[in-house]
């Protein structure tokens, strides 16, 4: 089953040396359940906790990131990309209004190669009242000349391909999706340019998106409008251990 829809974009160009377009994504809310676990991994359906795979669908999703620069695009390497999302039941790990506190399932960040590419292996997600199917994902780096950087959104799904996989067990409830894309607070206008197309294969759906960051100092800042002084050698200064993103490893 193959599902197309429009991706529209804030600003396009064509980098020099590839292919590739640059899309600039819409950011969304960060919303009430990441969880900073740091765990880096690919395949984010085990709990290193209860040591058992979430049940659903499997998703391969893959994430390019590019460094939007003037006239030219190319890949954003050494990114750490966070996606977190809930299970087929439409529950989120480590969460305490869902009494899975310490429980890390769904949850993992990757850090992007010399390609600007993160590939997480998960779920097809299930859904909760009042809101549409999405994953979150939050990507940390530095801006052009080593400020602090971050992005975060949401990616959403083709809500025929949601009805038909919602069809199939573990996803099945007694009761209809209460929210669709349109209604969705968080979707918005622009929700097109943040929705996937999966593929469907032999070992599960497979999507791809790109999301293009303008790093240069003038466009962006830290997080919550936190920004670093520069040091003695008129450079900014290294962040405090609270904003320090995820180590390797």
């Amino acid at each position: 089953m193959l599902l197309t829809a429009p991706l529209m974009c804030r600003a396009m160009w064509a980098g020099a040396n590839s292919n590739t377009t640059c899309l600039a994504k819409p950011e969304r809310t960060e919303g009430p359940y990441f969880v900073d676990h740091q765990l880096n991994r690919r395949d984010i359906r085990l709990d290193p906790v209860t040591h058992l795979f979430s049940p659903g669908l499997p998703l391969i999703l893959t994430i390019d990131l590019l460094n939007l620069a003037k006239h030219s695009c190319g890949p954003l390497a050494g990114a750490t990309v966070d996606i977190w999302h809930c299970d087929a039941q439409g529950v989120y790990s480590g969460v305490s209004d869902m009494n899975t506190l310490g429980k890390k399932f769904l949850r993992g960040y990757q850090v992007s190669d010399q390609a600007g590419r993160v590939t997480f292996k998960t779920i097809y997600p299930g859904w909760y009242p009042g809101r549409a199917v999405h994953i979150h994902f939050k990507i940390r780096t530095q801006t052009n000349t080593g400020g602090i950087y971050e992005f975060t959104s949401q990616l959403f799904f083709d809500d025929r391909l949601s009805d038909a996989v919602f069809m199939h067990p573990p996803y099945k409830k007694p009761e209809p999706r209460d929210t669709r894309n349109a209604r969705d607070m968080h979707y918005g206008k622009d929700g097109s340019q943040l929705l996937l197309s999966p593929i469907e294969k032999a070992d599960g759906y497979h999507a791809r998106i790109s999301v293009a960051l303008d790093l240069s100092d003038d466009k962006v800042g830290a997080p919550d409008g936190f920004s670093m002084p520069p040091g003695p050698d008129g450079r900014p200064m290294s962040p405090p251990p609270g904003l320090q993103p995820p180590q390797r490893g």
